[in-house]
């Protein structure tokens, strides 16, 4: 739901702040006043194209803000969580357009590309009105408003992906049939591969051990040379270390008994000839095992050897050679499995039937959903003034079948008796496409995937008891969606929970558009004055009144 809107120095307005309220809102006022520039700046807000055009007249940018609820959009929160957007329980989105045109995106203060913001807005809000419908006109968007109605949104996703596992193995079965030699060519020189580095037998941590061995025996004279000239050091020559240090301390120790004071050095050298007793006997023990051994040092030389001379053969590092042989064994495994072409046509015949099964559910769906909706939608066109009038929902079959299932999705319309219904997109006015789109809101409402509905100019060419038509249908809309509405007809207006006037003023020479909240007597002097243009009368407040009062839902005495 949309919860605050802000405007900064957009078109004619300077600044702006709006709090709105679930159900059915309208807007009204004069014309020019200005309406239709609040649809324009949610529009811009929600990725729509931006132009300078945008910018108010000697302004250096413009700006516009709006806050949506997360709660009654999934969609929109899925959304974000996948593209690391999330921040709370609210969404903020932000656009900025300079005076050149540029213009940059914000989504919960972090910045966001012109489609992310439109792709965020499908979720949030659906805008209907003479130049944009956003769902109605496109292709995808009619399979979605009647695979929602026939609550089929998850058989749509189980046909994609049973479409794509199809697609899939049709092209594995399709490539392995075209590059047989090649693929047979590719097998023998992995299988030589494979063979070679199982012989070599690498293991991944052998590496580090190698290098560690090859290094000891490669210098185990000196190492034997310099263990030994430490053993005489320290314990075995004629002045021993062990034993001037023993001497020393035994000494101190004797004066000590002199002088207390020598008794701090004796307690510093006693544990360093502990120290050394104990190296001694560490390096007695690494003598024992120390050996030159030139067998054992060639070896390891032609090990290390022939793995270098791999590592070189198949271009990568010694300590990567054995995930080189998994890989190879992998890729073999593939292609055993495309040089079987009996496996490969179960394979592609088992995912076609998957998918057929799946699609012919999905057309089952679709089919008994479309003759309901279509009905519906035809009997809420002749309430809205367009008698004779019949939608349908055509249902072509696709002879291959496609990821979105097997059949294009087409609503077709006709605006009048005694014409046959043709595409949607071609034959509607303006003003018909409002209404038709009013009529499929309405006929689907259980179902609508966005929480806000805005209608612009759903009045248009209409009036009379069709226009509180219209207007009761909104209310209703209102009862499960937040619905908005800009609208010149005072019975469309009477109709909503809460209204809006928006006004135009000029300020030093240049216009701004401004909108307040109408309380009750309020309304009644803006219902008084679409009833009766410039002088308002006293019989056309007490008419406005009236409706306010008949409105349904409204909580006046009739």
């Amino acid at each position: 739901m949309l919860r605050t809107l802000s405007i900064r120095d957009f078109v004619i307005v300077d600044r702006l702040e709006i709090e709105f309220r679930p159900g059915f809102t309208v807007l009204t006022g004069e014309t020019g006043a200005g309406k239709s520039i609040l649809i324009d700046a949610l529009s811009a807000v929600l990725g729509e194209r931006a132009d300078p055009g945008l910018v108010r007249q000697g302004c250096e940018k413009a700006e516009v803000s709006a806050t949506f609820s997360m709660e009654d959009a999934a969609g929109a929160r899925g959304y974000l969580a996948d593209n690391d957007l999330a921040e709370g329980e609210d969404c903020l989105l932000r656009r900025v357009i300079d005076s050149a045109g540029r213009s940059r995106g914000y989504v919960n203060g972090r910045p966001a590309t012109v489609q992310q913001l439109r792709e965020i807005g499908e979720f949030l809000v659906d805008i209907h009105g003479q130049h944009a419908h956003q769902s109605l006109m496109r292709p995808a968007g009619q399979r979605e408003i009647l695979d929602g109605y026939a609550g089929a949104a998850a058989q749509a996703k189980a046909v994609s992906e049973a479409w794509r596992a199809w697609q899939a193995a049709r092209q594995a079965r399709s490539v392995a049939e075209a590059d047989a030699a090649a693929i047979a060519k590719e097998r023998e020189q992995l299988s030589w591969q494979a063979r070679e580095l199982d012989a070599l037998a690498f293991r991944p941590d052998e590496w580090d051990e190698l290098q560690v061995e090859h290094k000891r025996l490669a210098h185990a004279a000196s190492l034997i040379e310099g263990v030994e000239l430490a053993l005489e050091t320290l314990s075995e020559g004629d002045s021993a270390t062990s034993s001037t240090l023993a001497a020393i301390v035994s000494r101190l120790n004797t004066l000590a008994e002199y002088d207390i004071a020598l008794k701090e050095a004796v307690d510093i050298l006693e544990p360093a000839q502990v120290q050394i007793q104990e190296a001694v006997y560490a390096l007695r023990r690494y003598r024992q095992r120390l050996e030159l051994d030139p067998q054992r040092l060639r070896e390891v030389e032609s090990r290390l050897e022939a793995v270098h001379a791999a590592a070189r053969k198949y271009r990568t590092s010694p300590e990567l050679l054995p995930s080189v042989l998994d890989q190879a064994k992998t890729r073999l495994r593939e292609l055993d499995a495309s040089l079987d072409p009996q496996a490969l046509a179960r394979r592609e015949q088992d995912a076609r039937h998957a998918y057929l099964v799946a699609a012919g559910a999905l057309t089952a769906a679709r089919t008994e959903a479309a003759k309901s909706l279509s009905r519906k939608v035809t009997d809420a066109m002749q309430a809205l003034g367009m008698q004779g009038g019949v939608f349908q929902i055509a249902l072509a079959a696709l002879e291959e079948g496609a990821a979105y299932g097997r059949e294009q999705v087409e609503f077709l319309v006709a605006g009048h008796a005694g014409t046959a219904p043709r595409p949607l997109v071609k034959v509607a006015s303006g003003g018909e496409l409002s209404r038709v789109s009013l009529a499929i809101q309405t006929a689907s409402n259980e179902t609508a995937r966005v929480p806000t509905l805005i209608f612009d100019e759903v009045d248009a060419g209409i009036g009379g008891s069709v226009a509180e038509i219209v207007g009761r249908m909104l209310r209703g809309l209102g009862r499960r969606h937040q619905v908005m509405c800009v609208t010149h007809l005072p019975q469309v207006a009477a109709c909503a929970d809460q209204q809006w006037q928006v006004a135009k003023r000029t300020v030093s020479g240049k216009p701004l558009s401004s909108v307040r909240a109408l309380d009750e007597q309020a309304r009644i002097e803006e219902i008084a004055r679409m009833l009766g243009g410039v002088t308002v009368t006293d019989t056309s407040r007490k008419h406005a009144a009236e409706m306010l009062g008949l409105a349904p839902g409204h909580a006046r005495a009739r």
